[in-house]
């Protein structure tokens, strides 16, 4: 192959990695990046006051919630133009899962914490709820890991995609605060956040039990 030739083939592999879907999953990183520092920031250690909006929605719970919503549907929309238009890429591959998990994850750990500035009323996650997510995903990529070694395709099942469906809308009421549900006079211990919740939580166990009942034979020495 001639110089030229393997230059073209090297810039064509770079176009390809820096395709659209590729760059909403980049994008996605630097929202997680903003929410990441949005939660984090120390507001009450500079005297910043963080209004309260109708609802007992917290202003930087909002904003997350938002921040949130929007790198949920870039996961969806990214994936969908990188399968329609055959633009799968090892940068998307490896990038996107990082991404989602890291968004999920650190929501998650700072709803779970509940910062000095959140309002007295905010849902907070147990931390039951928080280990199972995390636990179930360190199994299943450490099980795909292991797998990609033996040259063996761990296939999705449908319950670790509404797994994900769930635990994105029930994260994003979570910022919410339970709102609109908030409205509907229910007691403070069960609202219908809780329920999406647990419900999350639940597909989260099955869906890691059915990865590896289904899988199992990444488990044998001879597989």
């Amino acid at each position: 192959m001639t110089e030229h030739g393997l230059q073209g083939r090297l810039l064509n592999k770079e176009s390809n990695d820096m395709n659209l879907p590729n760059k909403i999953t980049i994008g996605r990183v630097v929202m997680v990046g903003i929410l990441i520092v949005l939660l984090a920031f120390p507001y009450t250690n500079f005297g910043i006051s963080i209004p309260i909006i109708s609802g007992d929605i917290n202003l930087i719970y909002l904003i997350g919630g938002i921040i949130f919503l929007i790198a949920s549907f870039s996961d969806f929309l990214d994936g969908y133009i990188a399968r329609k238009f055959n633009l799968v890429t090892d940068f998307g591959k490896f990038m996107d899962p990082v991404a989602d998990k890291v968004l999920v994850d650190a929501s998650l750990i700072f709803l779970m914490i509940r910062p000095v500035y959140a309002a007295s009323s905010q849902i907070v996650v147990m931390p039951l709820i928080v280990i199972i997510f995390i636990a179930r995903d360190l199994i299943v990529d450490a099980m795909r890991l292991v797998a990609s070694g033996k040259k063996v395709v761990v296939a999705a099942n449908i319950f670790g995609k509404l797994k994900t469906v769930a635990q994105m809308i029930a994260v994003t009421f979570l910022f919410l605060n339970d709102w609109p549900f908030s409205f509907l006079g229910l007691p403070q211990y069960l609202t219908v956040t809780d329920l999406l919740v647990y419900l999350a939580a639940l597909l989260s166990l099955a869906s890691g039990v059915i990865y590896i009942i289904q899988n199992k034979r990444v488990f044998q020495d001879n597989a």
